[in-house]
């Protein structure tokens, strides 16, 4: 079965927080032990319909206490429960990443962190709370799974994986609505080859891959360049295998993150090549050490060449 809707070109647009939002109902319907924690922002990080289908004592409202958040999931996951503790990005992890260190990695409890508004996709919030180095964060920490879906489909398949998965992990969100594109069951661990190809291998997670395909098209009709896009939504660990396969196969890597470059997914699979000796160009795009700043998701996603038009510049310069 392919991997991409047949309206892929044409999609409709759907919350990825919503897609979570409604996994995670279905995932507490079916096991007992799933429970949901907010700070302050139940609607905001897609846990309305879980607070209204499922509701206390599964759902714990902490306030405006994001440290406390993450200490009470530790505890709850210590007792048998399976807690999803959710936030904006900008203040779980950005607020409370000692705690999450040292209560939930260190103590290897299944907590499952999720991190919303993550991105310049925030747009006029501006760069309080446009959390770009949560990636950063998130993957240096010991036991810690970290993921970026790709589409709200694609959130709510990965709410039953993370339910079933024995180590802590992060799923990051965006706030925007972004094209539904993916029809895949998913696997953490595991990225998905979406268009084969052999010029130069294009590495997206989150909602950049669907930007990253629509430039491999482009570059295609435009430039004859046969682009492979791999779609990577779990950040760590990655899936060796098929990034180092492919760019053996292609000879150059471009990875594309809305976030920090410095110690994101780009860098993760430098590091990869690197210490895997293979001697492959690796261009990374993202944001290049500044923070956000207001103005609407397709004018950020424009001044730091994420859009696919810019993307499709930056393979054509490549590979001249």
């Amino acid at each position: 079965m392919t991997l991409l809707r047949g309206d892929w070109r044409q999609p409709t647009t759907a919350s990825i927080r919503h897609g979570f939002g409604h996994g995670l109902v279905k995932a507490a319907q079916a096991d007992q032990r799933v429970m949901a924690l907010s700070a302050n922002l139940m609607s905001s990080v897609g846990l309305a319909e879980f607070a209204e289908v499922i509701g206390p004592p599964r759902y714990v409202e902490v306030g405006v206490a994001e440290q406390n958040l993450v200490t009470v999931a530790a505890g709850l996951a210590a007792m048998g429960a399976v807690p999803f503790a959710a936030s904006y990005a900008a203040f779980s992890p950005g607020r409370n990443w000692e705690q999450i260190r040292t209560t939930i990695c260190l103590n290897r409890q299944p907590v499952k962190l999720v991190g919303s508004h993550a991105g310049l996709n925030v747009g006029p919030d501006g760069a309080t709370h446009q959390m770009l180095e949560d990636i950063a964060l998130m993957r240096v920490l010991p036991n810690m799974v970290v993921l970026a879906p790709g589409d709200a489909y694609e959130a709510e398949q990965l709410v039953q994986a993370m339910v079933d998965d024995p180590r802590p992990n992060y799923l990051r969100m965006p706030r925007q609505k972004t094209p539904l594109f993916l029809q895949h069951q998913v696997t953490i661990g595991q990225a998905y080859t979406l268009r084969p190809g052999t010029d130069v291998t294009l590495l997206g997670t989150g909602v950049m891959t669907y930007q990253l395909l629509q430039a491999a098209e482009q570059v295609a009709v435009h430039a004859g360049i046969d682009a492979e896009v791999i779609h990577v939504p779990t950040i760590k660990p990655l899936d060796t295998a098929a990034i180092i396969a492919s760019a053996t196969k292609c000879g150059v890597v471009i990875t594309a993150e809305e976030g920090q470059m410095a110690g994101g997914f780009g860098s993760a699979v430098a590091e990869l090549l690197a210490q895997q000796h293979q001697s492959v160009p690796v261009v990374r795009i993202g944001v290049d050490d500044q923070f956000g700043e207001s103005g609407t998701m397709a004018q950020l996603w424009h001044k730091h060449h994420l859009d696919s038009q810019s993307i499709a510049e930056v393979i054509q310069k490549v590979l001249q």
